[in-house]
């Protein structure tokens, strides 16, 4: 008797003893992409398992070599190669046209995980650059352009030195992910490492060369949540191609701007800060109304007040204006 096959949005098909799913697929009307005629060599006819992973056949010779060389994850296989053995299959065929071709087989840059789209608890990092719309308005565009570049590459480091990745940026501000690479608690650990490290840096920065020869300074405001994102690559060429979305990454943004209203450069959301294993010394808490959150969001802050909304919030100053 044949085991069947579920084909996501397609149909159910029959697969006899000995028959790959790729040739139960053709022998039910499936136009089922297999470039190199079923060999196991062009990966055209690659499927998602979503269930039933266990009723397939062990990987072939060319499985594993293909899987070693695209780094295919676990719950992908080839159709030609992949027989049924029991019942509970169910399957995504992943190339359907020649547009998914080209996205599948011939991005330059494939990392096939990415492509697929990965579910991930990740730490969530947006960063905000304060008192730097009055130095664009006071200076040529020659230094605006060179100072946001050093800013840039002090924000790279730190963020790169505890493993983060940078997703985007706009403006002046960016945001990163950690735990690419890593298990959620440390991912929000160094999340928090680096934002304290950023702190430090730009004041070095400020006092070493701003303030010296631009009579200016700035600082930053930090949001850190942790959550269930995915993320992929989009194959856009932009920022590597990679985007991470999901209600905790607006979360997190969110808490970046909640910076200002709290006048405190670093906020982090209770739930991150209570993975960490070696929390800031000097902390306060808060409850704060968040955009599309229905109750009273907890957060902790472990930054300090910002000297430019005190500096520019004094009656007798007047107009918001650049001090060099």
């Amino acid at each position: 008797m044949p085991f069947q096959v579920d084909f996501k949005g397609e149909k159910i098909v029959p697969v006899a003893e000995g028959q790959s799913i790729l040739e139960a697929s053709l022998a039910a009307g499936i136009p089922h992409y297999h470039a190199c005629g079923g060999k196991g060599q062009c990966t055209t006819c690659r499927v998602l398992v979503q269930e039933g992973e266990e009723h397939l056949s062990e990987l072939t010779s060319f499985e594993k070599t293909i899987k070693a060389v695209r780094k295919f994850p676990d719950n992908i296989r080839l159709a030609c190669q992949a027989q049924v053995t029991g019942e509970g299959v169910k399957v995504h065929r992943l190339i359907k046209d020649d547009t998914d071709r080209y996205i599948f087989i011939n991005s330059a840059e494939e990392n096939s995980t990415e492509v697929m789209g990965v579910r991930r608890k990740l730490a969530l990092f947006f960063i905000d650059i304060r008192n730097f719309t009055p130095f664009i308005e006071a200076h040529p565009p020659f230094d605006v352009i060179h100072i946001m570049r050093r800013i840039f590459t002090l924000l790279r480091n730190a963020i790169e030195q505890y493993g983060g990745r940078i997703i985007d940026t706009a403006g002046d501000g960016l945001y990163a992910v950690f735990g690419l690479e890593s298990k959620i608690k440390k991912a929000a650990e160094a999340a928090v490492l680096a934002g304290l490290k950023i702190m430090e840096d730009v004041k070095i920065f400020n006092n070493t060369y701003m303030r010296p020869y631009f009579n200016h300074f700035f600082e930053v405001g930090i949001g850190v949540h942790v959550g269930s994102v995915i993320y992929g690559n989009v194959g856009i060429g932009l920022n590597n191609n990679l985007t991470v979305m999901g209600y905790p990454v607006n979360i997190a943004a969110r808490l970046q701007a909640a910076t200002k209203e709290l006048n405190n450069s670093f906020v982090i959301s209770e739930r991150a800060f209570s993975l960490l294993k070696n929390p800031p010394y000097v902390t306060s808490s808060a409850n704060i109304n968040l955009k599309g959150v229905s109750s009273a969001f907890e957060v902790r802050l472990i930054g300090k007040p910002f000297q430019y909304m005190a500096t520019f919030s004094k009656p007798e100053q007047g107009p918001v204006g650049n001090s060099g």
